[in-house]
């Protein structure tokens, strides 16, 4: 691996204090899992973000950035290199007869849908169960109830190589839980993005928000997960797949695939990073052995393996 002597000293350099070294990452992550980060720093606005970033680009830095934490599973032997901590939250609301919202990457997105609803904003209750951040939706096409970013993303700004760039929807590709970003893996950011949204009535959107939150407590476990677990395969349900192969319940370690709903793995407490690769490993063994089906990853695997 390259190292990150001379460059990280520069980096050191320029942001001091604000870089913490060898910081547990469990904390900040969905299912309180994850090593340590070799060195932590926030970015608290977007353009702090973009400033980070390039630093890190230019001097060839291992990088990781992490938002909410969800659908991610970072590894006990941790990230290597630095972490970027994205923490950008700005708002700005646009009314009208076709409302909009401007939002920073790094606001959760379930927060977001709440305080569209505040202001009798409709369009994003779908995302009120949603975990994780805005960031983190645009570049996987979060979705839930028959809706996903697809649907409301107007533009995001992108932070690439090249400098800052306003892509609207259509360049995103997306297709399930994927675009273009995701599927190249390239050195690309998101900073910002401003979403769609329709008008309507506080009451109405509060309860459509909570139907949802109903269903979704009635079907999804509760504790410490980071989340759907694998994708869909085409015209079935991972989670019928693992429950049908006997799969529920069964635990390595603190880590269980859930009783609730299969395609869920929690944590009941210190469960390692390894134990939930395990059971990653049995499920798609198990289900590939029964049904010829693979299951494809919806979260990624972070750090050192």
């Amino acid at each position: 691996m390259k190292s990150l002597a001379l460059p990280m000293d520069v980096f050191l350099a320029e942001f001091g204090d604000k870089v913490k070294a060898n910081v547990s990452l469990a904390r900040f992550t969905s299912a309180r899992i994850g090593g340590p980060a070799d060195y932590l720093i926030t970015a608290n606005s977007s353009d702090k973000l973009a400033e980070i970033m390039k630093l890190i680009w230019d001097h060839g830095l291992s990088c990781f950035t992490l938002g909410g934490g969800s659908n991610v599973l970072i590894s006990d032997k941790g990230v290597r290199g630095i972490t970027v901590l994205n923490r950008a939250k700005a708002v700005r609301f646009e009314g009208g007869s076709q409302p909009r919202v401007w939002v920073e990457s790094g606001i959760v997105f379930s927060n977001l849908a709440n305080r569209c609803a505040a202001r009798g904003f409709s369009g994003l209750e779908w995302a009120a169960t949603v975990p994780g951040t805005v960031g983190g939706a645009v570049y996987g096409n979060a979705g839930a109830f028959e809706s996903d970013m697809a649907g409301n993303l107007i533009w995001a700004e992108i932070l690439t190589e090249a400098g800052r760039e306003r892509w609207p929807v259509e360049k995103m590709e997306y297709d399930y839980r994927t675009s273009v970003l995701k599927r190249q893996g390239s050195r690309a950011l998101v900073l910002s993005a401003e979403l769609s949204l329709k008008n309507a009535t506080k009451e109405e959107v509060s309860v459509k928000i909570g139907q949802f939150s109903e269903r979704r407590k009635s079907t999804q476990p509760p504790g410490a997960s980071m989340g759907s677990m694998f994708k869909n395969p085409p015209g079935d349900f991972a989670g019928r797949l693992i429950e049908a192969a006997g799969l529920k319940g069964t635990r390595i370690g603190n880590a269980e695939i859930s009783l609730v709903h299969g395609n869920f793995f929690v944590n009941h407490g210190r469960a390692k990073a390894g134990d939930i690769r395990a059971l990653i490993e049995l499920a798609q063994r198990t289900v590939q052995g029964k049904f010829g089906i693979t299951l494809e990853l919806e979260i990624e695997l972070v750090g050192e393996w």
